[in-house]
């Protein structure tokens, strides 16, 4: 796969499994919304702070977010950092009409977090082949990359 073809597998993705470790030292995963991008690297998910794998993150922001077509049968997991964003700026971008239904006190409810996760690296496959994506190949095809919804961009 070009980088050009795994970005337009994380466009058209809707969601995205998150993986970290537990205070415990147990191994999860939740499936999240995950629709903002830069390019390979970063990743935007909204999300309840309160909720159990935002505290783990707090903790430990090792992590890994996995994208994947079943119909191609093609994915690509990237492995980095999870930090948690209160800024207004993120929780902006990422506010949808309705989402007052999980944050009855809109973009200002200290429930409302967003999921920042930087790829430092990460592994890829299709029915054709696959190879790991390194931190200098993420690096470089960002660089030209600005923040976007992927997944509008792909199904408008």
């Amino acid at each position: 796969m070009t980088h050009n073809e795994i970005r337009s597998l994380i466009d058209r993705s809707l969601f995205a499994s998150l993986g970290y470790t537990d205070e415990n030292g147990r191994q999860n995963i939740r499936r999240v919304f995950c629709v903002w991008h830069k390019g390979l690297g970063t990743h935007l998910i909204s999300t309840n702070t309160s909720s159990s794998h935002v505290q783990s993150l707090m903790k430990n922001g090792n992590a890994c977010l996995y994208f994947s077509d079943d119909d191609s049968f093609e994915a690509v997991c990237l492995y980095g950092k999870a930090e948690i964003s209160c800024d207004r700026k993120h929780k902006e971008l990422l506010w949808n009409e309705g989402d007052e239904k999980y944050y009855p006190k809109g973009i200002d409810d200290e429930d409302y977090s967003v999921i920042v996760f930087t790829a430092d690296s990460g592994r890829y496959y299709r029915f054709d082949g696959k190879a790991d994506l390194t931190s200098d190949e993420i690096s470089s095809f960002d660089s030209s990359c600005t923040l976007e919804n992927g997944y509008s961009k792909t199904h408008r």
